[in-house]
C-alpha cells in the first residue's frame, strides 16, 4: 500500500517547513506548495526547506494559491488523500495598512483550494486559523464555542471568514475539516517580525525594544512542535467539521516576556515606550479541554525551555550569517 500524499500550503514558512519534516519523518508523502512572497526575505523560506528537500518523498511546487489554473494543474497530477492549508497573509498591524491583498490572498486563495479538492474528491482539509478570530473576548479562557462575531482586524475578519468557507464545502460536499485556532506560535524559524523573534534581535544589538501600551497585555505562547504535534492529530482524527484551539493554555504579560528574553539572553532590558496599537487584542488565553478530550493533545514544552530552544537556533543562525 502505497503511503498518503498531502499538500502542504505555505510549506516553506515557519510552521509548514516543521509540519513538512514531521509529515516525512511518519512515512507520508508530502507536496508542498509556496510561493515565496517576499513579506519577509524569500531567502529565509529557501533555508526553511533545505532540509525537506533532500528527501526523495518530498516536492516544492513554487505557485500561488490564487491562481486556479496553476492549482487545477498541480490536483489533476497528484492524488491527495488531504490538504493542510497554512499559506496565508500574516499579521495584524499590516492587515490594516493593506486590506485588500488580505482579503484577496486569505479568502479567494482558501476558495481555489476547497473548490479544487471538491472536484478532486479530497476529503480532508485542514484549516489554520487563529486565535485572532476571537477579539476582545471578555470571557477567558477562549473556547471554541465562544462567539467570533466582532473581529478587530482585517487579519482576524479573513481568518474567520476561512472558517466559515470551510463549514460551508463540509457541509455541501460531505468534506472532513479541523480548523485549528493557534495561539502565538513561537520556536526556530519564527518570522523576523513576530515579537519574539524581534524582541531577541533587538536585545542581542543592544537596542531598546519599542513596546507598544504599557506591558500588561498579554498573550499565550505556544512551541512550534506542539503546534505540529496538534496538526498531525487533526489530520489523522479530523471525522466531520471540527473546530479545535491549540494553544500553550498559560499567558504571560508583555512586560514579563521581554523580561524572560533579557534574562535568558544575559543583556540589559531597554524599553522604548509607545501607544497601543489599533487591531492589537489585550489577551489571549486557549482553553484546549476540546483538544486534550478530542485529539488527546496537551502542549508539552513550557515557555521558559521554549525560549531557552528558540535562543539556542537564534544564537546558531547569527553566527552562521556573520
Amino acid at each position: 500500500m502505497s503511503p498518503s500524499t498531502v499538500l502542504i500550503t505555505g510549506a516553506a514558512g515557519f510552521i509548514g517547513s516543521h509540519l513538512a519534516e514531521r509529515m516525512l519523518a511518519d512515512g507520508l508523502r508530502v507536496v508542498g506548495l509556496d510561493n515565496f512572497d517576499p513579506y519577509y526575505a524569500p531567502e529565509i523560506k529557501r533555508r526553511n526547506v533545505a532540509q525537506a528537500l533532500a528527501d526523495p518523498d518530498y516536492e516544492l511546487v513554487e505557485g500561488d494559491i490564487r491562481d486556479a489554473r496553476a492549482v487545477e494543474k498541480l490536483f489533476s497530477r497528484v492524488a491527495f488523500d488531504g490538504v493542510i492549508h497554512l499559506a496565508a497573509r500574516a499579521g495584524v498591524r499590516p492587515s490594516i495598512e493593506d486590506p485588500e491583498t488580505y482579503t484577496s490572498v486569505n479568502l479567494m486563495g482558501t476558495t481555489v483550494l476547497l473548490e479544487a479538492a471538491r472536484r478532486h474528491g479530497v476529503k480532508r482539509f485542514v484549516f489554520g486559523s487563529s486565535s485572532s478570530v476571537y477579539g476582545n473576548n471578555e470571557k477567558v479562557p477562549f473556547g471554541e464555542d465562544d462567539p467570533v462575531d466582532h473581529p478587530i482586524s482585517p487579519y482576524a475578519a479573513t481568518k474567520k471568514a476561512g472558517e466559515v468557507l470551510c463549514h460551508a464545502h463540509h457541509h455541501l460536499f460531505g468534506m472532513r475539516v479541523a480548523c485549528l485556532r493557534f495561539f502565538t506560535v513561537y520556536g526556530p524559524r519564527q518570522r523576523p517580525e513576530m515579537a519574539i523573534h524581534k524582541f531577541s534581535r533587538l536585545l542581542a544589538g543592544g537596542r531598546p525594544i519599542e513596546r507598544f501600551g504599557d506591558g500588561s497585555s498579554a498573550r499565550d505562547y505556544t512551541y512550534v512542535a506542539d503546534i505540529v504535534e496538534g496538526i498531525v492529530r487533526s489530520w489523522e482524527r479530523c471525522r466531520t467539521y471540527h473546530v479545535w484551539n491549540l494553544g500553550g493554555s498559560q499567558t504571560i504579560t508583555l512586560d514579563e516576556l521581554t523580561r524572560q528574553l533579557a534574562g535568558q539572553l544575559g543583556v540589559p532590558l531597554r524599553i522604548d515606550e509607545q501607544p497601543p496599537q489599533a487591531g492589537d487584542v489585550d489577551r489571549t488565553w486557549a482553553d484546549i479541554s476540546r483538544a486534550a478530550d478530542e485529539l488527546d493533545w496537551r502542549p508539552q514544552v513550557p515557555l521558559k525551555e521554549g525560549i531557552r530552544l528558540f535562543l539556542d537556533w537564534f544564537k546558531k543562525q547569527a553566527k552562521e550569517t556573520v
